[in-house]
């Protein structure tokens, strides 16, 4: 395989072929996904994380920077990405996650995660992660990683949106499924109350550098940062 203008790659040669670098890229993430069953063999310290790679190093990347006093995630899913979060705190020596899901589905416990059952759009859940945020000493960081319907991921972009402290970010998960043709059964999915969110919120902007910072994402968009 070679690549052209290694400085700003535009087309990519596969074999006899020479593709536009959103078509390889396309290709590409289609097979990765196929191959990982949609990363469903990902762990984190042996716990199921059930994520993109490439997306979980940038997220890596954005708390060392962030170096946020609360993560909230909504989507706990088998607990493996609390975990990472959490151990990311623990080499940082600060933060706390509260991770939010309808149902328990681990058996998990950190000393540094809140683990919430419950709609991550139900009263009782907002009022609980809405006092986390009044006792932070620093900065809010927010992942959305629960039902990734447009109506939901709506419902969630206002409610959690707020909580975000501004130099800070919230991460909409998984607009690839608006984007891949393997996941349009899902759609609509998280893209387009992203971009309507944006149109409704000149407070955030997309951070195209982080969604562009390995090509391929599961979060197209998602990076948002709330304007100082």
């Amino acid at each position: 395989m070679d690549i052209y203008n290694k400085n700003e790659v535009t087309r990519v040669q596969v074999g006899e072929s020479v593709l536009p670098l959103c078509e390889f890229a396309t290709a590409f993430q289609t097979l990765l996904i196929m191959h990982t069953s949609n990363y469903d063999n990902v762990r984190w310290l042996g716990v199921p994380v059930w994520q993109d790679v490439l997306s979980l190093w940038t997220i890596q990347e954005t708390i060392a920077e962030i170096r946020p006093s609360l993560i909230i995630e909504t989507g706990t899913n088998r607990g493996g990405s609390a975990l990472f979060y959490a151990s990311l705190c623990d080499l940082m020596g600060k933060g706390s996650v509260v991770t939010v899901d309808i149902e328990k589905m681990h058996d998990l416990s950190h000393p540094r995660i809140e683990w919430l059952i419950g709609s991550s759009l139900a009263p009782e859940i907002l009022s609980r992660v809405a006092a986390r945020v009044a006792g932070a000493d620093g900065p809010v960081m927010v992942i959305l990683d629960s039902d990734h319907s447009r109506s939901h991921v709506a419902g969630e972009l206002e409610s959690y949106s707020p909580f975000v402290t501004p130099g800070s970010y919230l991460l909409v998960q998984d607009g690839i499924i608006d984007a891949l043709p393997m996941f349009a059964a899902g759609r609509p999915g998280p893209l387009p109350a992203l971009e309507q969110f944006l149109v409704q919120h000149p407070n955030f902007e997309v951070d195209d550098a982080r969604c562009q910072r390995f090509i391929v994402t599961h979060h197209p968009r998602g990076w948002l940062r709330r304007v100082k």
